[in-house]
């Protein structure tokens, strides 16, 4: 009996110390446990948590603003009231939606679109019902609080441009980011996740879109475990966006869109001859920036797309003219440099020259006589132009226009610029399969045919003619980051190739043409001393003048359908005695460049003049520089 307890007892006992065991083990385990969650990985829990209870939500900073090179703003960021709707605050959306109804205007596609969102989000979740309210439209919202629950005003930032669509093909505009946006933008912004927020989409808003956007915000919430939030713990601004100073004189731009807003359809660069500044670049019509900022409507889209006169196109540096009679002085240059001319040798002009079975007409139904470079350039006579182009062939005279920054992109701050066309024999074997023609070589010789170029492109060309200096052109004048204005480096300017006798004599060819009476622009001469410009005249046509035409009666511009006229062109620099800027205007179907662009760019280039002073120097001090270097 007794070994029996004993043996029971013994079995127990071990039993229990496995049972104890165990359960020390199991404890250890725990506890070991414990430590490593509360001590070895405590952060990383807290982490954790946090993330759970803290949310970070990105804030948008100021854009940068756009100023002229005085300083004067041209973008700018104004107050942006919006009216949002909580669903969480009204017992019954859709009267709500009703009421406000009653207060400001909400189309069915705006309350689809609100109902929707409403749906979809939380309900303390804000939705925004409309955006740029005005003050009489807040005050009216805010006198009716106590009848519009769930309805409350927040107030943001957006884009305004004080010019409208004078300045919207220079500026641009910004609109909301789309999904192409985010796979072309390269930077991995992440403010363009955030709703509602806007970049650049057209002209200097676009190119300088990163510089203008500025670093995000943000901003620590506490929230629940529904999303909703308690309180703000912390806020950090975002770096406003750098100030962008244009080369543009707003004074100078204003009146060139002036001057132009009657065209119906033009363009024109005002330039810097020796540092490529450009002052103004006006191109009509335009469009309201503002639009695109706030919303288009399906009926806004479809008249500014379908306006004959193209608004949304910015002119002066994507439309494509041929040059006309302003191609011709990068004719004299080649002919003169490869000496298949000389200044003095003389042709005869009859009104018309013959080559094969086909017959080449001077503007002048008679004929200009005998006329030499000088002569011809300042009666702009095309029978001396289509023997000179046939003399020296259409590849040396599209290396000269190529020199003088025609059939390239000439590297604008914009996007979208075209670069025109200087044809070879090559290109067109390459392009069309079939040989270059001696006639052809005519038409590209008084800037007609495959010769193509921009507004800005025939500024460029003018102002490397009154330089002599491989001059781009630049619309960046300094950058302001932290209140600190940094200039841009202006890289010093090549020589052009070219003799500085032979470009003197083209250039006294476009001084004829505007300030002896002979001279196709004689009537848009600036009179003032010390501010005579030099210019050159050109009429391109767009329709072939058939030869039953010219046996009856031409049709004058005026008695022809808009879209049958001319274009009408001109290019000029000024002063004629130390050249300081250089000016080119394109009317398309305006007419005669004598009539129509001339005066336009001469009202132009003389206020330039009088705005700068300081750019050049009375006629009466440098003729007195030169007599004392004569005597010297």
């Amino acid at each position: 009996m007794y070994r029996e307890d004993s043996s029971r007892y013994k079995k127990f006992s071990r039993r229990a110390m496995i049972l104890g065991g165990g359960q020390i083990a199991l404890f250890g385990l725990l506890a070991g446990r414990m430590y490593q969650l509360q001590v070895l990985e405590s952060s990383r829990y807290k982490m954790l948590a946090d993330e759970n209870r803290i949310n970070l939500r990105l804030l948008s900073p100021p854009r940068g603003r756009i100023m002229d090179r005085f300083g004067v703003p041209l973008a700018t960021n104004k107050e942006n009231y919006r009216v949002l709707l909580i669903a969480e605050r009204t017992r019954d959306v859709k009267q709500t939606l009703e009421a406000l109804g009653r207060l400001i205007s909400i189309s069915e596609h705006e309350h689809r679109r609100i109902l929707r969102e409403i749906r979809k989000r939380r309900s303390f979740v804000p939705v925004t019902v409309q955006e740029n309210l005005d003050w009489r439209k807040v005050s009216r919202i805010e006198v009716n609080a106590p009848d519009l629950p769930g309805i409350v005003i927040d107030v943001g930032q957006s884009r305004e441009y004080p010019l409208g669509a004078e300045s919207a093909h220079l500026l641009g505009y910004v609109a909301s980011v789309s999904e192409k946006d985010k796979v072309r933008d390269k930077s991995s912004d992440p403010l363009l996740e955030l709703p509602g927020f806007r970049i650049g989409k057209s002209g200097i808003e676009k190119q300088q879109d990163l510089r203008l956007r500025g670093k995000a915000g943000n901003s620590q919430l506490e929230v629940n475990a529904l999303g909703r939030v308690i309180r703000e713990l912390a806020r950090q601004e975002g770096q406003p966006g750098d100030d962008v100073m244009l080369t543009v004189d707003l004074g100078i731009q204003n009146l060139a869109v002036a001057k132009l807003r009657d065209k119906k359809s033009a363009a024109a660069v005002v330039m810097d001859v020796n540092s490529g500044g450009i002052i103004a670049l006006a191109s009509v019509p335009g469009y309201d920036p503002d639009a695109f900022n706030t919303g288009l409507t399906r009926k806004q889209w479809r008249e500014i797309t379908r306006d004959p006169y193209a608004p949304l196109t910015n002119k002066a540096v994507s439309g494509l003219y041929a040059p006309g009679s302003t191609f011709k002085m990068i004719v004299a240059m080649a002919a003169l440099e490869h000496g298949v001319v000389t200044p003095e040798q003389k042709v005869f002009c009859r009104g018309h020259v013959e080559l094969g079975n086909a017959r080449f007409h001077c503007w002048k139904k008679h004929g200009h006589g005998w006329v030499d470079l000088n002569g011809a350039l300042q009666q702009s006579c095309d029978t001396y132009f289509y023997e000179i182009s046939k003399r020296v062939g259409i590849d040396k005279i599209s290396e000269m226009g190529r020199r003088f920054g025609l059939g390239r992109v000439t590297g604008i701050d914009l996007p979208n610029e075209r670069g025109g066309l200087m044809p070879t024999s090559a290109w067109k074997k390459k392009r069309l399969g079939v040989p270059w023609q001696k006639g052809e070589t005519l038409v590209a010789g008084i800037g007609q045919g495959f010769v193509l170029t921009t507004p800005l492109q025939l500024a460029v060309m003018t102002s490397r003619l009154a330089s002599g200096k491989a001059i781009k052109p630049r619309l960046i004048h300094g950058v302001v980051s932290g209140g600190v204005t940094h200039p841009v480096d202006i890289p010093d300017a090549q020589d052009i190739k070219i003799s500085p006798e032979l470009r003197q004599l083209v250039m006294d060819g476009m001084n004829a043409v505007s300030n002896t009476q002979r001279g196709t622009a004689y009537r848009a001469r600036i009179k003032e001393p010390g501010f005579e410009l030099a210019g050159k005249t050109g009429t391109a046509q767009v329709k072939r003048i058939s030869k039953r035409e010219r046996e009856t009666r031409v049709l004058k511009n005026k008695e022809r359908p808009w879209k049958d006229r001319d274009h009408a062109l001109f290019v000029a620099y000024a002063p004629v005695e130390n050249p300081r800027y250089a000016i080119s205007v394109v009317v398309e179907h305006g007419g005669g460049g004598s009539k129509v662009a001339a005066p336009i760019a001469r009202d132009i280039l003389h206020e330039t003049l009088k705005r700068d002073p300081s750019g050049y120097r009375k006629r009466d001090d440098v003729v007195g520089d030169k007599e004392k270097d004569r005597k010297a």
